[in-house]
């Protein structure tokens, strides 16, 4: 063995060290603190910032009624006067702070402005970053980005940046023959959640030029800005990685073990994904298609990449799992072309003329609005029942989006109105009784 490997200080000792040595910067900087004019320069602070809060109070009624009057603004800009509004208080505590500093600067000595500077800077990057981070809009992200920044702002002010991060990278853990550390993993999120952002962004950009293209079919399109996705967050996440210094060819072993899971455990995901894909590339529905899948008729509001929403005309929501639109039986309404036939049955009495019928029925049809007249409907006999001669009405619509049973319905009460104008009648079952004898036996209680 090496004699200066055994010198060497064990990860343990490393890490007690930086502890002491933090423990150390800790114990010198409250010395420094508990000096009586820091006590001084806390009150005047406070009392700084009860001016703010008393000026935020008085301020913020008008202010308030000024916002309510700007109808015409953009919503942007209505959001950062809210904003604004919010964070009225810790906006007027900055700039009061910085002049009081600057007063007392050339009224006393520098030293007894030290924990105000201190208080101005944390105060100014705070609010700094609470105004940045409002344009996260996802909650949880935006609360991570904000307290971790917060947290280092501070560090680094106070002057306990170097050693905390002494401290994190001395948090180790050896894999294989990787060092982890906690410093690393700290680097890794950071970075991983900006290039995610910038990913989303760029995806975003990316998404709304897809859809301005008219050249591109709607389920293309779908499919570019997935595919596009995938790719950005993939990238992101890999060169976050490689940015902090993990050896990539060690995911070898993770993507396998991946494999396996996704055999066993995943079939039923990895199926959506793949039907997903294929139903975009076929282009055998696209977004606004109007389906019928066993009892859902609906039309399509968007293809995900495990499942297609569903719109109904009841206003429910259903979530399919692309599998089933593969391997079920689907009716895609407007798939070709947006031309629809529907067909009503009814039927007449006897004594009513079948050609008399057919012409009114035809007429009174082609009397409702979104029947097309250029495809005029047709009506049939088809067969003679036992009360009513029974005919089929067949007419088309090119708007199935609009609804299938409205339009049943209302061709039904144009057909009825009409009946009623020509004397034409819709019978119903009748059944006649014959009493054969009319002397009935006797009741048992009647016979002597």
């Amino acid at each position: 063995m090496n004699p200066k490997d055994a010198s060497a200080p064990t990860p343990f000792e490393q890490l007690q060290a930086t502890a002491l040595d933090l423990v150390a910067q800790w114990d010198g900087f409250m010395a420094s603190f508990l000096r009586p004019w820091n006590f001084y320069q806390i009150g005047i602070a406070l009392a700084v910032l009860t001016l703010a809060h008393l000026l935020s109070r008085l301020l913020t009624p008008p202010f308030r009624d000024w916002m309510r009057r700007r109808d015409g603004w953009p919503t942007w800009r209505l959001r950062v006067l809210v904003v604004v509004q919010r964070r009225l208080r810790m906006i007027l505590f900055v700039p009061l702070i910085w002049l009081l500093i600057e007063v007392m600067l050339q009224l006393t000595w520098p030293s007894r402005t030290y924990l105000l500077v201190i208080i101005a800077k944390l105060a100014t990057t705070w609010l700094g970053i609470a105004l940045v981070t409002r344009l996260i809009r996802n909650p949880a992200l935006r609360g991570l980005v904000r307290y971790g920044a917060w947290a280092w702002v501070t560090l680094s002010i106070v002057g306990l940046a170097d050693e905390t991060q002494d401290l994190l990278e001395s948090m180790a853990i050896e894999l294989g023959g990787a060092r982890l550390s906690l410093w690393l993993i700290v680097q890794a999120i950071v970075l991983l959640i900006a290039l995610v952002a910038l990913a989303r962004f760029l995806s975003g950009a990316g998404a709304a030029s897809l859809k301005r293209n008219e050249n591109i079919s709607p389920s293309m399109q779908v499919l570019g800005v997935k595919f596009m996705q995938v790719a950005l967050y993939g990238a992101a996440f890999f060169l976050a990685l490689r940015l902090v210094g993990v050896d990539l060819t060690g995911l070898a072993v993770l993507s396998g073990a991946i494999g396996v899971g996704l055999g066993f455990g995943l079939q039923k995901v990895v199926s959506n994904l793949v039907s997903g894909i294929i139903i975009l590339l076929d282009k055998s529905i696209k977004p606004g298609d109007v389906i019928s899948l066993g009892e859902t008729f609906g039309w399509i509001n968007a293809l995900g990449a495990r499942y297609v929403s569903i719109t109904t005309r009841d206003g429910k929501e259903y979530l399919i799992p692309n599998e089933d639109l593969i391997t079920g039986q689907v009716v895609n309404w407007s798939h070709s072309n947006e031309f629809v036939r529907l067909d009503i049955y009814f039927g007449t009495a006897y004594q009513d003329d079948p050609h008399a019928v057919r012409r009114i029925a035809i007429a009174a049809a082609s009397s409702v609005n979104r029947v097309l007249t250029d495809r005029p409907p047709v009506c049939h006999i088809v067969g003679f029942g036992d009360s009513s001669v029974d005919y089929i009405l067949r007419f088309w619509i090119s708007d199935p989006t609009g609804g299938l049973t409205n339009i049943r319905g209302n061709v039904y009460l144009a057909l009825w109105d009409a009946f009623k104008e020509n004397g034409l009648s819709i019978p119903f079952p009748q059944r006649e009784v014959r009493v054969l004898n009319d002397t009935l036996p006797p009741f048992p209680e009647d016979r002597p």
